[in-house]
């Protein structure tokens, strides 16, 4: 008898435990059915023709490499945000520019207008805006979205309105000038409250530059690095650009973002990656 009680013991601890594991993985599947999906856009392509720049030492000396310049709409049930703005739109139709130090020639073939259509979106769809940060590459059509509400580290705002800057660059500020529903955040922000669209503060490339952690429909936990990496090599090196603002806040940022999508167990996409911006589904097939 005792031997009869042992085993239903045994079966039922079994049981119990491959129930609490089904409960477990349904409620992970449930959490990741967000709602949301991610559209990629192309803002523009970036010839570097010097990658030395992309590094503190002479790694890259004498490479050139293609970049692509992707921006993002972010749907979710709350609302639309749209994920930096690419090159600046005077670009469309143009010639590639060259950069007076012949550093970067870039190009862009199509208006923001135009991709949202694919989608069946306008501008005014468009209820937030953040740029990873306020570099030209990622502010190119920020203007153009002066309803939105455009959701901004203090410590960029305070960088891209300096009066240095408007010295120095005044193009930068010129970019996002005529943005006047501004959000200043400081630090990590959750955009729609519910965990599944964070912006994470990540500073160093510049003062306020930041990332983006999304749980989608389609791909579950993903994380947009903005410019904290531009390259595969730069991550698994931890290499940092010799123009970043603060090399050692970028060092200590990139341990945090590693440590981030190490937790969420997050896709990362590296945004400047053509490889990665090719793996990302474009609008059409999200309408398929």
């Amino acid at each position: 008898m005792k031997k009869y009680f042992l085993l239903l013991t045994i079966l039922f601890t079994a049981f119990s435990c491959k129930q609490e594991k089904k409960e477990a993985v349904a409620k992970r599947v449930e959490k990741i059915k967000t709602g949301i999906k991610l559209y990629t856009f192309d803002g523009g392509t970036v010839m570097v023709n010097d990658l030395e720049l992309f590094s503190q030492d002479t790694t890259y000396h004498g490479q050139s490499k293609e970049f692509s310049d992707a921006f993002y709409v972010i749907s979710h049930p709350k609302g639309n945000l749209m994920w930096d703005a690419g090159l600046p739109e005077m670009l469309v139709g143009q010639d590639p520019y060259t950069t007076p130090n012949g550093a970067f020639t870039v190009s862009r073939r199509d208006s923001v207008v135009n991709q949202l259509k694919k989608i069946g979106m306008t501008l005014a769809d468009i209820d937030f805006l953040a740029l990873s940060h306020t570099h030209f590459d990622h502010s190119g059509h920020a203007n153009a979205l002066k309803d939105a509400t455009w959701l901004v580290q203090e410590a960029e705002y305070d960088f891209v309105a300096s009066e240095a800057t408007a010295v120095s660059n005044p193009e930068l500020y010129n970019a996002v000038r005529d943005l006047k529903n501004i959000k200043k955040i400081n630090g990590d922000y959750d955009v729609f409250e519910d965990g599944s669209v964070v912006i994470k503060a990540m500073p160093g490339h510049t003062p306020g530059h930041q990332v983006l952690y999304l749980e989608l429909d389609e791909n579950g936990p993903t994380l947009l690095t903005g410019d904290l990496y531009h390259l595969y090599e730069n991550r698994e090196h931890k290499r940092v650009p010799i123009f970043n603002y603060d090399v050692e806040k970028t060092l200590a940022s990139m341990e945090a973002f590693e440590a981030f999508a190490k937790e969420k167990e997050a896709k990362v996409y590296l945004q400047h990656q053509k490889e990665d911006f090719n793996k990302m589904p474009k609008a059409p097939e999200f309408l398929k």
